[in-house]
């Protein structure tokens, strides 16, 4: 007969890694953000006219130079978890789009960094749910505008 789960009083067993650091509450969320920041920098400076060339070293060895913000993702080797959702962020652009990597990457880690003095201040912090409805009322407001003058 079939096993169906572990045996009653037993719950699931993770395994993680020796060096894995486990966070919660504010600390984790400061964690993601920073992650997330990290990403935005990367390719921050490969937008706009003035925009750089990175140099990468891509496994096989061979060097590849580019300012395209996907190409560069592509390339990076992330294991944050945030990072990886920045990463699916760009592709999933990509694909639907073709275009406009950076600038999503970009704005996304704007966006989150824009949260942080509401996550730190000790005297009156919010609560994120709070902060997704704040920039849900916002689009709102900015698709409203949008309708109005365009």
């Amino acid at each position: 007969m079939a096993s169906r789960g572990p045996p009653p009083g037993m719950g699931p067993v993770m395994v993680l890694n020796a060096k894995t650091q486990r966070q919660t509450g504010r600390q984790a969320q400061l964690s993601n953000i920073s992650a997330a920041r990290s990403v935005a920098d990367i390719i921050r400076t490969t937008l706009g006219p003035r925009s750089m060339l990175k140099m990468l070293l891509d496994p096989m060895g061979s060097i590849v130079i580019t300012n395209d913000g996907h190409c560069i993702l592509r390339e990076v080797d992330v294991s944050h978890p945030t990072a990886k959702s920045m990463m699916e962020l760009s592709r999933a652009q990509d694909e639907e789009v073709g275009d406009g990597t950076t600038s999503v990457i970009i704005l996304a880690g704007e966006v989150l960094v824009q949260a942080i003095p509401f996550l730190e201040n000790s005297h009156s912090s919010l609560h994120p749910t709070v902060i997704v409805q704040a920039y849900h009322q916002a689009l709102q407001k900015a698709l409203e505008l949008c309708e109005q003058y365009v």
